[in-house]
C-alpha cells in the first residue's frame, strides 16, 4: 500500500474518532514509524509490512484519544524536543508564549534567578536555561512521575550543552520549598493546575494528563492563589511573575494580584488565537 493511501485512510479514521487535527496526527505517526521528519514523507516510498502493522496500531491508539505525544514519546516546545509520556502533563503550544515572556524578562538582566513552579516536564525551566544561558534556573514539581520526566529532559539538555537546571521535588506553594531564595528571585513562572472542577476537557487531557496538573478547585484558582503568595516571598522588589490561566480567567486572575496587594504593572495577555492566556505582574519595591 502506498504511503499516500495509508495517510488518507489514517486521516479518515482519526477524523471519524473526533481527533481535532487528523491529517497532522496521521502524518506525525507515519513519520514516527518511518523514523523520518514530516518533510521526509514527501519523498518516502511507503510502509513495509511490519511498519504498516505498527502504523495501524498507533492510529488505532490515537483514535482512542491517547495523546499523540504519548505515542511518539516527544513533545515540541519552543526550540526543544521533550520526552513525555504517562504521568506528566503534555506541554501545550500556548504555554510557549508565557515561556517567551519570561525569557525576555530574564534576558534583560545580568545573571537572573528564575523559578518555574509546577514544572511538570520541565518545559518552561529548560526553555529558559536554553535561551537565556546566563540565568540560574530552578524547577519545582510535587508529583514523582512528572519529576522523573523533568529530570530525564534536564539530563538530555545538560548533555547537549545547556546550563543545568536545579529540579526540586516539593509543593510549589510551600513556603519552606526554596526558602533560601526568598527575596532574591528575579522571575517566577508557572503553568499551574487551573481548570475548574466542573469544566469539560478533551479526552486526551481528562484521561491521560495527571489530575494534579489539571484541576484547580471550584473556580480553577485555588492553587494559583497560593502560588501568588509564594511568589511574593520569593521575588525581590521589582521581580516579575507570569501565570498561565484558562481563557475564561482573563479578568479573575489579574484581580487576584490586585487583591493580594504589593503588586504593580498587572496585565493580562492573549494567545495567538486571541484568547486570554496568561497574567503578569511586578513585585512592588
Amino acid at each position: 500500500m502506498s504511503l499516500r493511501v495509508s495517510l488518507a485512510r489514517a486521516t479518515a479514521e482519526l477524523a471519524e474518532a473526533g481527533v481535532p487535527s487528523p491529517d497532522f496526527d496521521a502524518a506525525e505517526l507515519a513519520a514516527h514509524v518511518l523514523g523520518i521528519s514530516r518533510a521526509g514523507l514527501l519523498t518516502a516510498a511507503g510502509l513495509d509490512e511490519k511498519q504498516a502493522e505498527r502504523y495501524a496500531e498507533l492510529v488505532a491508539e490515537r483514535a482512542r484519544r491517547v495523546p499523540l505525544q504519548h505515542l511518539t514519546g516527544v513533545a515540541g516546545f519552543r526550540y526543544l524536543e521533550l520526552a513525555v509520556g504517562p504521568g506528566v502533563f503534555v506541554p501545550r503550544p500556548e504555554t510557549e508564549l508565557l515561556a517567551g515572556w519570561g525569557i525576555e524578562a530574564a534576558g534583560m538582566l545580568g545573571t537572573p534567578i528564575v523559578v518555574d513552579l509546577c514544572s511538570g516536564s520541565g518545559a518552561i525551566a529548560l526553555s529558559v536555561a536554553s535561551e537565556c544561558p546566563a540565568a540560574v534556573v530552578y524547577g519545582v514539581e510535587r508529583e514523582e512521575y512528572a519529576l522523573a520526566w523533568a529530570r530525564r529532559n534536564a539530563d538530555a539538555r545538560a548533555a547537549a550543552g545547556d546550563r543545568p537546571v536545579t529540579l526540586i521535588r516539593g509543593d510549589a506553594t510551600d513556603p519552606a520549598v526554596l526558602a533560601e531564595l526568598d527575596g532574591t528571585v528575579d522571575v517566577v513562572l508557572t503553568n499551574p493546575p487551573y481548570v475548574p472542577d466542573d469544566a469539560e476537557v478533551a479526552p486526551e487531557a481528562a484521561e491521560h494528563d495527571p489530575a494534579a496538573a489539571l484541576w484547580g478547585g471550584p473556580d480553577g484558582l485555588a492553587v494559583v492563589r497560593r502560588l501568588i503568595a509564594r511568589a511574593a516571598l520569593l521575588l525581590k522588589p521589582g521581580g516579575v511573575m507570569g501565570v498561565e490561566h484558562a481563557d475564561v480567567q482573563g479578568a479573575a486572575l489579574p484581580r487576584l494580584f490586585t487583591e493580594a496587594g504589593g503588586w504593580i504593572d498587572v496585565a493580562d495577555h492573549r494567545d495567538l488565537a486571541g484568547r486570554d492566556r496568561y497574567t503578569t505582574a511586578r513585585r512592588a519595591g
